[in-house]
This record gives C-alpha cells, sequence and structure tokens, in this order.
C-alpha cells in the first residue's frame, strides 16, 4: 500500500512486452505524429501567409491546429519514448503536467469548435450583420474566452485529480496520464469530488452541444432555402468539415469518459482513448482540406513557394549561384 506524498513516478500502460512489437507502436505513432504536425503545421502556415484568409473562419481554424498541436504533442511524444527505450515510467510531475495540458487544450479545443459553430451560423443565416457580429475585436475575444475556459477547467480538473489520496499502486492503464484511470488508485471517497467535477464537465459540455445543434439547424434550414445550387454548395463545404470534426471529437470524448463499466477493458480503453486524443489532431487538417477551395488553393500556392526557396537553396549551395541570378 502506498500513499500519494510516496508516489515518485507512475507507470504507464506497456503497450506489449515484445520489443519489435514495441518497435512497431513506436514508428506507427511516429508517422501519426509526423502527419499531424505535417497537416496542422501546413494549415497554420497558409493561413498566416495568405492575406486572403485572413478572416474569421480561418482565423479560428488557425486555432484549432495550433490546439491540435499541442494536444497530440501531450501524449504520443511520451508513449513513442516509452516504447523506443522499454520503460514506462513517468514522472509524478510529468503525470501532473501531461493531464493538466492534455485538459486545457481538449478544453479549449471544444469550447473554441462550438465558437466556430457560431461563425458558421452567422455566416450563413445573417450574412448582412457578419461583419459587424464577427469583428476583428469579436474574433479575439471569443478565441480567447476559449482557451481561457480551457485554462480554468484544467485547473480544476489537475488539482482536483492530483489532491486524492493514492493507494492502489502508481499503475496506470493507459498510454498517457488520463484521469479516469488515476481516479482507480484513489483509496478513499475523495475521489468523488472528481466525478462531480467531471459531471458539471459533461453538463457543460452538454449545453455547448445544444448549441451546435440549435447553430447547424437554423444553418441547414437556410441553406436549403437557397436558390443558387453553388451557393449550396460552398455553403455545405464549409459547415459539413466543422460537423464532421465536432461528431468526432464528441462521440469518441464523452464515450471514453461515460461508458459503462461493464463494458469496460483495457483493450478498449486503449482504443477509445488513441479514437478521442490521437485520430482527431491527425485528420482534422485532411476533413478541412478536402471541401475547402480556399484553403486548398492556398496550400497549392505555400507549395510552389516552398519549391521554389528550396531550389534556389539548393542551387545557392551546390553551384554557388548568386541569388539575385535566381
Amino acid at each position: 500500500m502506498s500513499n500519494s506524498s510516496s508516489i515518485t513516478h507512475f507507470l504507464l500502460l506497456e503497450l506489449t512486452d515484445t520489443q519489435q512489437l514495441q518497435l512497431l507502436h513506436f514508428w506507427l505513432f511516429l508517422a501519426i505524429y509526423l502527419a499531424a504536425l505535417l497537416g496542422n503545421g501546413l494549415i497554420i502556415t497558409a493561413i498566416a501567409c495568405d492575406h486572403h484568409l485572413h478572416t474569421p473562419m480561418f482565423f479560428f481554424l488557425l486555432n484549432l491546429s495550433l490546439l491540435d498541436l499541442g494536444a497530440i504533442s501531450t501524449t504520443v511524444p511520451k508513449s513513442m519514448a516509452n516504447s523506443l527505450w522499454h520503460t514506462r515510467t513517468i514522472s509524478y510531475a510529468g503525470c501532473a503536467a501531461q493531464v493538466f495540458f492534455f485538459v486545457f487544450l481538449v478544453a479549449a479545443e471544444f469550447y473554441l469548435l462550438t465558437v466556430m459553430s457560431y461563425d458558421r451560423y452567422v455566416a450563413i443565416c445573417k450574412p448582412l450583420h457578419y461583419g459587424t457580429l464577427l469583428g476583428t475585436r469579436a474574433c479575439v475575444h471569443m478565441a480567447a474566452a476559449a482557451w481561457a475556459s480551457g485554462l480554468l477547467t484544467a485547473l480544476l480538473h489537475t488539482a482536483n485529480t492530483f489532491s486524492l489520496p493514492l493507494c492502489q499502486g502508481n499503475a496506470v492503464h493507459q498510454f498517457f496520464c488520463e484521469i479516469p484511470q488515476l481516479l482507480k488508485l484513489s483509496c478513499s471517497t475523495a475521489y468523488l469530488r472528481e466525478v462531480g467535477l467531471l459531471v458539471v464537465t459533461l453538463c457543460l459540455v452538454f449545453v455547448c452541444f445544444v448549441f451546435i445543434v440549435v447553430s447547424y439547424v437554423q444553418v441547414f434550414r437556410a441553406v436549403l432555402r437557397m436558390p443558387s445550387e453553388q451557393g449550396r454548395h460552398k455553403a455545405f463545404a464549409t459547415c459539413l468539415p466543422h460537423l464532421a470534426v465536432v461528431s468526432l471529437f464528441l462521440s469518441t470524448g464523452i464515450f471514453a469518459d461515460v461508458k459503462p463499466p461493464s463494458i469496460s477493458s483495457p483493450a478498449l480503453d486503449l482504443v477509445v482513448s488513441v479514437l478521442y486524443s490521437v485520430v482527431p489532431p491527425t485528420v482534422n487538417p485532411l476533413i478541412y482540406s478536402l471541401r475547402n477551395r480556399e484553403l486548398k488553393d492556398a496550400l497549392r500556392k505555400l507549395k510552389q513557394r516552398m519549391f521554389v526557396f528550396f531550389y534556389r537553396a539548393l542551387l545557392t549551395s551546390l553551384f554557388a549561384v548568386p541569388a539575385w541570378l535566381l
């Protein structure tokens, strides 16, 4: 038996005890991580460099990509390092930091998705008031509110979770420090405080979800009344990716928190955690870039600029060609 004051580290879930499979896990997570870095990095760079994309919708998308990058960087690199070095340990402070940053980024992302649904509602249902309701200052304030709300949520959950006495060992049955798994290590009814806080958070998530649903009901009603087929296509092209991201994010995240204990198992917990912590940050750039023509055009221009830059750099370095000749 141990208590929280004597715990200096936690043991994360070992996906396999075979060295070859551990290396396979490392390379698989590395490929996913690099795909997330590349996709979100390209979106951030394209939006920042193309003045045509300096609109509220793409401003919020840039923030979403930043949050996705942060969320996947909080969990995946540590799991990769453990697999590569054949270890399971994470320090007590490292576990607390992982919980804080993951909750902060995931909560802020959900609040931002709620703001983005309001952006789509105003753009399609109240286009004449779009510039007034979603000016530069309003967009900055809403994005800041999403980040601040995520920060407050993370502070409450992290402080509450790590103030609990732990006497059920230090083995966390997950590939990262996850609050539901840490609660299983508590040895008193004090964990009910965190359960109550999770319930309050889920109620807030439900309110946001209702707001998103109502917004999109109004959006789709307005879209179906549009006389122009091209207008309907453009509206759907900007709304459906956001709706797909919200659905993926909510369905996996809520199932991870509220699935009944009767169907819980280490394998299922692992799959669900990967679905809500690893998959969304990786596929979000793909979802948004597939149907958005403006973003695809910006990415195409960015690719051409990068090609020209590297081509000039190669000629300059290999053949000593003066840059002014290129």
